[in-house]
């Protein structure tokens, strides 16, 4: 199957008030699990490289062509999207080798440097068809931070928005990066606000310590697309350190992996399951096992 664009995807979700999972790539492995969570489910997924992960592969090529073979050659609809890109250049990269999104992460800018940069991606991308992400209000780093008053406002999304044309925002409602606690609380009165303020698709990061009965709420309130990383990269650091606890003898290395590539297409499913019955009524939330994390 061809590769299926991201705004392809992020439309019929908004479009059904429901939630679509998007899960960063470390290396083969997880692109091997995400899109095989994917032909489980019958649902769609977004594969997502990061900036981090492009230089922990010393380079885009590499690890951005095994990742895009891996979803074309998937029956699932698979989407490939760079995540965290501050560097705009990279952006440009991505878009030349057939990416479906990128995200320009302008976040640490002034306002008006954010939206000249931002914009200067937007102009490129849509002459390849190719949606932009951008974030607007600090999110937080690895620390954790949760200051009351970091927090994405309504007004000036709507403005942002409207000066660059990016086609989904990701903000920042209460979730901070690479959590390992799930003690995080999201603003779900301020979601629903900046859904009303601004017509593209909100975007969720950081909800390692966000409960999955918060995010359901979440995407209830507005929210589109939520990224996963922390919590998918623990149940396969998680399922290799029990094979190895198991199979101390154990050297090579295809055996313990294996193990964590099948732990994260099983929580993968779970997820992409998850996010999308987050408008049915009916919808019966599997509770997450003990201290996992999502995000």
């Amino acid at each position: 199957m061809t590769l299926t664009a991201t705004r392809t995807i992020l439309d019929a979700a908004a479009a059904a008030r429901t939630g679509v999972g998007a899960f960063n790539v470390l290396h083969l492995e997880t692109a091997e699990a995400l899109v095989g969570a994917a032909e489980d489910t019958g649902l769609p997924v977004i594969l997502q490289l990061s900036e981090n992960c492009v230089r922990y592969h010393g380079g885009f090529e590499p690890i951005a062509r095994a990742t895009l073979s891996v979803a074309e050659a998937s029956s699932a609809a698979v989407a490939v999207h760079l995540d965290h890109a501050e560097d705009p250049e990279l952006a440009l990269v991505a878009i030349e080798h057939g990416f479906g999104s990128v995200m320009y992460d302008g976040a640490k800018l002034d306002f008006a440097d954010n939206v000249a940069t931002t914009r200067r991606v937007v102009e490129r991308a849509a002459l390849a068809g190719v949606l932009v992400e951008a974030e607007l209000g600090e999110i937080g780093g690895k620390d954790g931070a949760h200051a009351p008053g970091v927090r994405t406002d309504p007004d000036e999304a709507a403005q942002f928005v409207a000066e660059t044309g990016v086609d989904a925002l990701a903000v920042a409602v209460g979730s901070s990066h690479a959590m390992t606690e799930r003690s995080a609380a999201l603003d779900l009165e301020l979601i629903a606000r900046l859904h009303a303020a601004v017509p593209v698709p909100l975007v969720l990061h950081g909800s390692s310590g966000v409960p999955d009965d918060t995010i359901v709420r979440g995407i209830r309130s507005g929210l589109t697309k939520i990224n996963v990383s922390t919590h998918l990269n623990g149940a396969f650091t998680g399922a290799i350190r029990d094979y190895l606890a198991r199979h101390p003898s154990a050297v090579d290395s295809r055996k313990y992996v294996a193990a964590g590539r099948e732990a994260v297409r099983l929580e993968a499913g779970r997820l992409l399951r998850l996010f999308a019955s987050a408008q049915s009524a009916s919808a019966q939330f599997a509770p997450a096992p003990e201290g996992s994390e999502i995000g």
